[in-house]
């Protein structure tokens, strides 16, 4: 599909049509979290948040508008990867472009896996010194971030996130479709999980294999410049490699589970937070003002 869309137009429409794809996406995949588990959160829910407290509107409302930034820029590489082709330096394709679906399926693997080493050694780097820190540090101004968050990423930071769907089509034959899909569902999805703030009883964050909630969240609200923690996205292996894991016994882990297992999330505790009245952020004039705009200011819900 997207492939045909770019033979029959301008850079600019493919451009606007993946960004228009891109936006549902995040906002059906993003929002639909945000609603089950922000909008009117309850206490058998909250036992399992990493982070008790709950974003103020005006940080989610921030979030929002810079995961737009991240959306029209990280669709400029795929964008462009389709053009490319016509001048001979993509080799992206459509429908099965006489390839095998075993093909189809080894390049997933390539893409899943490739581009995981890729995020973590470029989300280490932004870490580690001054320059790249300046690029990504718009995106740990949520320390406790929302399913919003993903990708709320400034211009630099996303383009170079967004790049092996460029240079992938120009290393090897890649149908678009699963391209584009792989990032934008696959790895959106799964970075949807990452920034939601609630962990799954079924995925234990002490497991030594995969990412969950909890290594995301404690990325947020640890790491900084010079101090790298959980860079890594899907495995866990890329950070066990680099020795920047987050490390703490049953008495001081910031989990949910152990602090369920300590008696800490309890319904008194959970009474006494304050809970943010979202219901601002379906006003249009919030969007426009923000806070600054008298009688907009958040309450705590009832």
């Amino acid at each position: 599909m997207l492939y045909e869309l770019a033979q029959r137009g301008n850079f600019f429409i493919t451009w606007a049509v993946l960004t228009f794809l891109g936006f549902t996406m995040t906002i059906v995949m993003s929002g639909t979290l945000f609603a089950v588990d922000y909008w009117r959160p309850t206490f058998a829910r909250w036992q399992h948040k990493s982070n008790p407290a709950f974003p103020k509107p005006a940080m989610v409302r921030r979030e929002v508008l810079q995961m737009l930034k991240g959306i029209y820029t990280a669709t400029l590489c795929p964008a462009l990867a389709l053009h490319l082709v016509d001048y001979g330096y993509s080799h992206a394709y459509g429908g099965l472009g006489g390839h095998s679906v075993g093909y189809l399926v080894f390049s997933f693997f390539v893409v899943w896996i490739g581009s995981d080493f890729y995020e973590f050694a470029y989300h280490r780097l932004g870490h580690a010194t001054s320059f790249w820190w300046k690029q990504h540090k718009a995106h740990h101004v949520f320390a406790n971030p929302s399913p919003f968050s993903v990708i709320a990423d400034d211009h630099v930071d996303q383009l170079i996130r967004s790049a092996p769907l460029l240079f992938l089509p120009m290393l090897m034959p890649i149908n678009m479709d699963l391209l584009f899909l792989t990032y934008g569902a696959f790895f959106y999805g799964y970075g949807v999980y990452l920034h939601w703030g609630f962990e799954l009883s079924w995925l234990d964050a002490h497991q030594p294999f995969i990412n969950t909630s909890f290594q995301h969240y404690v990325h947020h609200a640890r790491s900084t410049l010079k101090k790298p923690m959980h860079t890594g996205f899907f495995f866990k292996a890329w950070d066990q490699l680099a020795g920047s894991e987050y490390k703490a016994g049953p008495s001081d882990c910031l989990c949910a589970k152990c602090c369920r297992n300590r008696g800490e999330r309890t319904r008194e505790a959970f009474e006494k937070l304050e809970k943010p009245n979202y219901s601002v952020l379906l006003s249009p004039s919030y969007w426009w003002h923000g806070e600054k705009r008298p009688g907009t200011e958040p309450t705590p819900a009832e």
